[in-house]
C-alpha cells in the first residue's frame, strides 16, 4: 500500500520545499490550494501528486477518492499582512484545519502534523488564531484516535521566499546597495533556521515512531541558537559587502514585540535530526542564489 499525504499550504514557501522532499522520499501527495492560486506545475509532474482545489468538493470526497492516508501535514496559513479580516484569519488557521482534523479522526488517519509559531499567542490576529487551533488539536487528541502534533517554528529563511520576508527584504537591499535602511535597534534575539533544516525536521516527523499512548506533541524547529537581528542585518551586510548604511533605531520596536526566542531541539535531535546550517553557511547559500536573481 502506498504510503499518502494530504498537504495543505501547498503552493507556499514551505509546502512547496515540502513537496520536493516528500516525492523524493516516495509519498504520495494530495496537496490542497485554493483555486486561483499559482503553482508551479512543470516543477511537479509527477504521477505521485495529485493537486485539489480545497473550494471544491467536500472534504469527505478526497478520501473516498484517494483512499487511505497516513498523514496530514497543515502548513497553510493567514497571516493578516494583506490586511485579511478576523473572520478570514479564522477560515485558513482555524476552520480549515479542523475541518481536516475531524475528517482525520474519521477515517482513520495516524498523525496531523501542525505547523504554529513560536510567538507569543497575545501578539496578533494571527498568533492568537493559530494558538486556539491548538488547543482544538489537544482536546481532540485527548480521545486517542489521532496523534496531534505540534510544529513551532521559528524564523525560517531562505532564497526564493517572498520579498516582504524579513530576510529576503534584508538580503535584496543589501545586494541591490540601496543607499539606506531604517531599522529597529535590532536588540531581539531570534533563532534563525535554514529552510532545507526545517523541512529536513519535517520528513524526520513523518518518519519518527510516536508510540505509547501519548497522542499530543509539542516540538520546536529551530537552530537551538539565537542572535540579535542586528547581527543578522550585519552579517548580511558583511557578507554581500554592501555599502548601504544601516540606521539601527530609527524605527521603534512595535507593539509587543517578542525580544527573545529560541527552540529547544532536544524533541527533533531524539528522532535523529540535527541542523546542518550554521547561520553564516544558510545565508552565503541564500545570498548566492538571490544574488542570480537580480
Amino acid at each position: 500500500m502506498r504510503k499518502q499525504i494530504l498537504l495543505t499550504g501547498a503552493t507556499g514557501y514551505l509546502g512547496g520545499h515540502l513537496i520536493k522532499a516528500l516525492l523524493a522520499n516516495e509519498w504520495h501527495v494530495i496537496a490542497l490550494k485554493r483555486k486561483h492560486s499559482a503553482w508551479m506545475g512543470s516543477s511537479y509532474i509527477s504521477e505521485n501528486i495529485h493537486f485539489v482545489d480545497v473550494e471544491e468538493g467536500k472534504i469527505d470526497e478526497l478520501f473516498s477518492e484517494f483512499g487511505k492516508i497516513n498523514t496530514i501535514i497543515h502548513t497553510a496559513t493567514c497571516y493578516g499582512r494583506g490586511n485579511e479580516s478576523a473572520s478570514e484569519i479564522f477560515s485558513v488557521n482555524i476552520d480549515l484545519p479542523l475541518r481536516l482534523l475531524e475528517a482525520g479522526i474519521k477515517y482513520g488517519v495516524e498523525r496531523f502534523i501542525n505547523t504554529d509559531t513560536a510567538l507569543d499567542q497575545s501578539f496578533n490576529k494571527y498568533t492568537l488564531s493559530k494558538s486556539q487551533f491548538l488547543q482544538w488539536g489537544k482536546f481532540l487528541s485527548n480521545d486517542k484516535k489521532i496523534r496531534f502534533i505540534n510544529l513551532r517554528l521559528e524564523h525560517f529563511y531562505g532564497p526564493g521566499d517572498k520579498v516582504s520576508s524579513f530576510p529576503v527584504f534584508i538580503v535584496n537591499s543589501c545586494i541591490k546597495n540601496i543607499p539606506e535602511l531604517n531599522l529597529s535597534k535590532g536588540e531581539q534575539q531570534r533563532d534563525f533556521i535554514y529552510i532545507d533544516d526545517v523541512v529536513s525536521a519535517y520528513i524526520a516527523v513523518i518518519e519518527g515512531l510516536f508510540k505509547d499512548d501519548k497522542y499530543f506533541f509539542e516540538i520546536d524547529v529551530g537552530s537551538g541558537t539565537s542572535v540579535s537581528i542586528r547581527t543578522f542585518v550585519e552579517m548580511v551586510k558583511e557578507i554581500t559587502k554592501s555599502s548601504v548604511k544601516l540606521n539601527f533605531g530609527a524605527i521603534p520596536y512595535r507593539v509587543g514585540e517578542p525580544m527573545f526566542s529560541r527552540a529547544n531541539i532536544s524533541e527533533l535531535n531524539a528522532l535523529g535530526w540535527s541542523c546542518c546550517y550554521e547561520l553564516a553557511d544558510g545565508l552565503n547559500k541564500m545570498i548566492s542564489i538571490e544574488g542570480s536573481r537580480i
